[in-house]
C-alpha cells in the first residue's frame, strides 16, 4: 500500500499531511479524513491505509499544523481512562484555537489539493471525521455541495449549539448523504431531533444512529474506549455509503504521467 507525507499549502503555511492509496496504477475517488482531537499518528495512519485498501486515495491532514507538525503534543502509545483528562487538558487550548473561519479557509486548501492528486479520480469526494473531525467534516460538506457526495461522522463533536455557526445551522446547502455514528452520551435527544430536523429540511439523505454500549471515541484502538464491534460496524456503515456515493469518481483512467 502506497503512502506519502505530503505538505498541503494554505492561507496559513503547510499542513503536513499522510496520504494511502491503492498500488494499481488507476485513479480512485478521494476522500479527506479528518483527525480526531487527538491528532493525526499512527492510529489514523492506519486507518487511512485500511480504507486505501478498499480503493480510495485518502488524505489525512494534521489540523494542528499552525502549531507544528504532527504529534503536536505528547502522544501516549496507547490512553487509558486515567491519563485521558491529562492529554486532553494539553490537547483543548488546540481544539479552541481551530476556529470556524480557520477550518473554512482549510477545508478550500484540503479539497483543493485532494482532487489534483494524480492518484484522484474526476468526481466527487467523501469527506469523514472522527470527534472534532466529525464537525470539521459537516462543516467541509456543506460549505463544498458541489465537491462532497458522502459525509459521515463517528462519536463527534459538538453538531447541535446554541451558536449562529453551529453545524447543524449551515446545512441548508449540503448535498453530500450523510451519516452520524454516535456514542451513547454524544448527542442529547433534544440534540438528535433538531439535527435530524435540519438534515431533514435540507433535502438529503440521512442516517443518525446510537452505537449501543459506546463512550466517545469507540473506534480508536489505541485508547481505552475502543470497542471492537462498534469499530466493525462503523466500517460496515461507512464503506457501503462512500461505495454508492463516490462510485462515479471510479475507472476515471490511469493516472497522468
Amino acid at each position: 500500500m502506497p503512502t506519502k507525507t505530503l505538505q498541503i499549502p494554505t492561507t496559513d503555511g503547510q499542513a503536513d499531511s499522510f496520504a494511502a492509496f491503492p498500488d494499481d496504477g488507476e485513479r480512485h475517488p478521494g476522500v479527506l479524513l479528518y483527525m480526531d482531537a487527538i491528532g493525526l499518528r499512527p492510529e489514523l495512519e492506519q486507518r487511512a491505509r485500511e480504507l486505501a485498501g478498499h480503493g480510495y486515495y485518502v488524505l489525512v491532514p494534521n489540523v494542528y499544523y499552525r502549531h507544528g507538525p504532527a504529534p503536536v503534543t505528547r502522544i501516549p502509545e496507547h490512553i487509558t481512562a486515567e491519563m485521558r483528562p491529562a492529554v486532553f487538558a494539553e490537547l483543548m487550548p488546540l481544539v479552541r484555537a481551530h476556529t470556524t473561519e480557520r477550518a473554512l479557509s482549510d477545508a478550500d486548501a484540503y479539497l483543493g489539493f485532494l482532487t489534483a492528486q494524480p492518484e484522484v479520480g474526476a468526481g466527487p469526494v467523501g469527506v469523514i471525521g472522527y470527534c472534532m473531525g466529525a464537525v470539521l467534516a459537516m462543516r467541509t460538506a456543506s460549505a463544498h455541495p458541489d465537491q462532497v457526495a458522502a459525509v459521515a461522522g463517528f462519536h463527534p463533536g459538538p453538531l447541535v449549539t446554541e451558536a449562529p455557526d453551529s453545524p447543524h445551522r449551515l446545512v441548508a446547502k449540503l448535498t453530500a448523504e450523510v451519516h452520524i455514528g454516535l456514542a451513547e452520551n454524544d448527542l442529547s435527544p433534544e440534540g438528535i431531533s433538531e439535527l435530524g430536523r435540519a438534515l431533514d429540511a435540507a433535502g438529503v439523505g440521512h442516517a443518525i444512529e446510537m452505537y449501543p454500549g459506546t463512550v466517545h471515541g469507540f473506534t480508536m484502538s489505541d485508547t481505552d474506549a475502543f470497542d471492537p464491534a462498534a469499530a466493525q460496524r462503523h466500517w460496515d456503515r461507512l464503506l457501503p455509503l462512500l461505495d454508492r456515493t463516490l462510485a462515479g469518481s471510479r475507472g476515471c483512467g490511469p493516472q497522468s504521467p
